[in-house]
């Protein structure tokens, strides 16, 4: 965020000079403010100088990078009318439950509002009729670990609900002891998104079979 330009709380900001950002949708059309897509940056007329050229040995990686006139950033994000840019989420990361595309930034930063929220991970979850949910991972700061966690879990839905959107609360809400991350603190949703599908899927199978 340049110091010079006003401050929008929770936007990332403009982009640098010499960098073009578009926001494209999945047929690489550049869209308008207030339109959610694929956060990309402009190779022409120019590409900017601290772009890198490829994945090295990896030619895959760069075809699915480089389209056309357009470097595919793997984030989703919007931009404003005034052109500040705001993040939703990395496209593995995005939820798609009942129509709606749900970046998962946003459920859990209306959670860490929570004063019973110490940290949490939000991401999706199948359902028997085969659509995806949004599940949060959370872990509670130690002055309310005695609480009732069915009482907890309808409160943090409902805080959720005030806080973000109502169809962007968790449906379900698991409390664990920590969350696993990476070597540098940074959790890793890919972790508890594949333990998650592989558990209930497991279940549904169990189920069927009974």
């Amino acid at each position: 965020m340049y110091r010079c330009i006003k401050r929008k709380p929770g936007s990332i900001g403009k982009p640098l000079p010499g960098v073009q950002l578009a926001i494209l949708d999945p047929y690489y059309n550049e869209l308008g403010p207030g339109k959610e897509g694929i956060l990309s940056v402009k190779l022409k007329p120019h590409a900017p100088l601290s772009l890198f050229k490829e994945y090295l040995n990896n030619q895959k990686e760069t075809d699915a990078a480089f389209r056309g006139d357009y470097y595919l950033t793997g984030d989703r994000a919007y931009k404003d009318e005034e052109e500040y840019y705001w993040f939703v989420g990395r496209n593995d990361d995005i939820i798609l439950s009942s129509g709606y595309a749900i970046g998962p930034c946003e459920v859990e930063s209306a959670l860490q509002e929570h004063p019973a929220v110490l940290e949490s991970a939000v991401v999706s979850s199948p359902d028997p009729q085969g659509i995806e949910t949004v599940k949060a991972f959370v872990v509670l700061n130690k002055e309310y670990l005695h609480l009732d966690k069915n009482q907890m879990t309808t409160d943090l839905q409902d805080h959720v609900k005030n806080i973000a959107s109502p169809y962007k609360y968790p449906r379900k809400i698991e409390f664990v002891d920590k969350l696993p991350k990476t070597v540098t603190g940074k959790v890793q949703r890919k972790a508890l998104r594949k333990r998650e599908w592989s558990e209930v899927k497991k279940e549904q199978n169990i189920s069927v079979a009974s």
